[in-house]
């Protein structure tokens, strides 16, 4: 794990080095392939680790301890030496900011995590010039940086364990020892998905430079590496199925996220059509399902806040959300974590106890409700909510005017 950034800089200085097409597509059978299985083993190998830890420990915790003191106790995977990868740009943003770090410690830790990560035709964060710049300039509106929130839960989680202490005192030794190890599990498993993803951006480099030997650009995003490899080797048959794919593409682009569940069949054209179309599921022997009246999702992290919604499709459109809004969104990954100090709580439309979103608003101790569905649909920016972290619920308390 620790010889990955240096293997990434080693495969990619040769591929920058290529000057013909046969030279490249040596590389790609002698170093690239190669470095992409063994960043796949290293994620495969962090998948392995026990990842129901967490949910096992937590049922345990929840019999001895308030649901507000599970939630602290099981928080701490950031702190000290410990690093998790999903708080790495946020943390590295908090450090860049404070002159802890220089901006080239940066892009080498964490220029390869982004909103379209595991995409290689969109340029990670280090090769845009502008967005460290961006990033910084939004950070001056939170209340505090992810040091001061990291320290504020840290303050939260050691009065739990003297709680804890106090009313169970021969249960402390043994739950901190599951937990360390939960906490472990966690490391490993996002350290393994960063190398996949520093894997990625090579192989991305890999195509932009095939792209510049070949004279063929960026179409070469929209084929196969088996057909690059052909291309590479003189055989440009496979460019003629560049212009349909380009269409499909940015015609299925255009479309909302089909729904998370889908029973029967569906009709992407027709669902995304329909204005009573829900995004959490979708029922082909139903002509509409029933909604409550509560958005209800899984509880992500606890804690009780009232503000305005925003909603945000995309991390392009972070600057919107202010200081104190409550963030609503289809789904977070790595890319949307710079915005979370913003954020008074956190409601997606797709998540789990252990997705992204639940997993960094707990370490930052932000309220979150996660797997609502259709929170993107039934809420509004400007409405007025109470998202419920503990219970999974979020209340519409007014309106916005429309």
């Amino acid at each position: 794990m620790a010889e990955a950034p240096a293997r990434f800089d080693r495969v990619t200085a040769r591929v920058g080095d290529a000057t013909t097409p046969s030279e490249l597509a040596d590389l790609w059978r002698d170093a690239l392939e190669p470095y992409l299985r063994d960043a796949s083993r290293l994620l495969a190998a962090g998948a392995r680790s026990d990842n129901n830890a967490q949910v096992r420990i937590q049922a345990r915790v929840r019999a001895l301890a308030s649901e507000a003191d599970t939630n602290a106790l099981l928080t701490g995977l950031q702190g000290g030496d410990a690093q998790l990868a999903s708080l790495g740009p946020l943390v590295g943003l908090a450090q860049l900011r404070r002159r802890e770090i220089d901006r080239e410690t940066y892009a080498r830790s964490w220029g390869h995590r982004g909103p379209h990560e595991f995409e290689v035709s969109i340029p990670r964060p280090a090769e845009d010039p502008y967005w460290t710049d961006r990033q910084l300039a939004e950070m001056e509106q939170a209340k505090a940086d992810a040091n001061d929130l990291l320290a504020r839960q840290e303050s939260a989680r050691t009065a739990a364990w003297e709680r804890l202490g106090r009313t169970h005192p021969r249960a402390v030794r043994s739950l901190r020892r599951r937990i360390d190890r939960a906490a472990h599990a966690a490391r490993a498993r996002e350290a393994g998905r960063s190398e996949v993803i520093r894997a990625f951006w090579a192989m991305r480099v890999f195509i932009l430079r095939a792209g510049e030997l070949t004279g063929h650009g960026d179409d070469l995003f929209l084929c196969t590496i088996q057909e690059i490899q052909r291309i590479l080797a003189g055989d440009e048959t496979p460019l003629a199925r560049i212009p349909i794919r380009r269409r499909t593409y940015e015609h299925y682009r255009s479309l909302p996220v089909t729904p998370t569940l889908i029973r029967g069949t569906i009709d992407p054209e027709r669902w995304a059509a329909d204005p009573n179309r829900r995004g959490d599921v979708h029922d082909a022997t139903a002509e509409h399902l029933p909604m409550s009246d509560t958005v209800t999702g899984f509880p992500g992290a606890s804690g009780v806040v009232e503000g305005l919604v925003r909603v945000v499709s995309t991390p392009d459109q972070g600057d919107e959300l202010r200081a104190g809004e409550i963030l609503v969104t289809a789904v977070t990954n790595i890319g949307w974590t710079p915005l979370f100090p913003r954020a008074a709580a956190v409601v997606t439309d797709v998540g789990a106890p252990l997705s992204h979103a639940a997993i960094v608003a707990r370490e930052l101790g932000i309220p979150a409700v996660v797997g609502c569905g259709n929170a993107t649909l039934r809420l509004h920016t400007g409405d007025r909510v109470r998202v419920d972290g503990e219970h999974g619920t979020v209340d519409v308390l007014e309106p916005a005017a429309r």
